[in-house]
């Protein structure tokens, strides 16, 4: 007599019929959702990442900005002052180095017959152009300039028809507000820039010379190399011929020295004895009157 099939097969064909339909509902509702399964893992915080790699941008840019100037300033501290190296503009090239005798005075209306342009030693007036960090717009009268040379001052100076207002500002940048420096425009110069201290002169091209911050870490305030050691730079207060005003300071005369002008010996001029014997009037600190070692 013939059988049906087995009752133990008929139900091991049910759970696999019901294994497979499972599987295929499982299928069906990952494919509603785009196809892509669940992510199981960490997520990954893009918002924190593009944070960081802004933040490292930045950074980056920075040290590629401040680096060269830092660099700058430190390759120009490698020419400070000291005892065994007393003067080390002599080692940037050209310099130009020579004597001038000290404390010879003229008066608010006489000029002197310099022998250099712009001169950086002789006679001068008897007030000093204030040299406490001064961007003066206009040209200054050169004989109260040099008497500002004479107290470690550095003035910086150039030809305005050589420099747009971009190479002015970052010469301005390194002269204001730095004691016993001075900057002025000086109409007619030889060459786009040029620099002065007591006995100093450096004539460049550029105003990104990197010989400018050498020459200022050279000799500003160098107590070797200037006369009146301790000397301020102060604006002289009043009224008149013996006073400054950086506001309103005497202006400079392009016109050549006539035949009544002081010749750079300062004949005829008795040395005045307050400087002499050391700086009169208005003094340094005395922290300022020392170089760097």
């Amino acid at each position: 007599m013939p059988t049906g099939p087995d009752k133990g097969s008929q139900n091991k064909s049910a759970a696999k019929a019901d294994k497979a339909i499972n599987a295929a509902n499982k299928k069906s509702a990952r494919k509603k959702k785009g196809g892509v399964p669940t992510a199981t893992g960490r997520q990954i915080p893009w918002l924190t990442v593009a944070g960081v790699v802004v933040v490292v941008g930045l950074v980056a840019g920075l040290g590629i900005n401040l680096y060269p100037k830092y660099q700058d300033r430190a390759e120009a501290q490698k020419f400070a002052p000291s005892e065994a190296n007393q003067d080390p503009s002599t080692g940037i090239e050209g310099v130009t180095v020579q004597e001038y005798p000290a404390a010879l005075h003229v008066g608010r209306t006489q000029r002197v017959a310099y022998d250099q342009t712009p001169p950086f030693g002789g006679p001068h007036d008897a007030v000093w152009a204030t040299c406490t960090g001064i961007v003066y717009p206009e040209a200054i009268r050169t004989e109260n300039a040099v008497h500002s040379l004479e107290h470690g001052a550095v003035w910086v100076t150039y030809n305005p028809d050589d420099l747009n207002a971009d190479q002015v500002q970052s010469l301005a940048d390194r002269v204001d507000g730095e004691t016993q420096m001075m900057m002025s425009p000086y109409p007619g110069l030889d060459s786009p820039v040029s620099l002065q201290s007591w006995g100093h002169q450096l004539k460049l091209d550029s105003v990104d010379d990197e010989r400018i911050s050498q020459f200022i870490s050279a000799l500003r305030l160098n107590r070797f190399a200037y006369p009146e050691v301790g000397a301020s730079c102060a604006s002289v207060p009043g009224t008149g011929d013996n006073a400054f005003d950086p506001d309103n300071p005497p202006l400079f005369d392009a016109s050549a020295p006539g035949p009544d002008a002081v010749p750079m010996d300062g004949a005829g001029i008795t040395p005045d004895a307050s400087e002499t014997g050391g700086a009169g009037g208005m003094q340094l600190p005395s922290d300022l009157q020392i170089p760097a070692s």
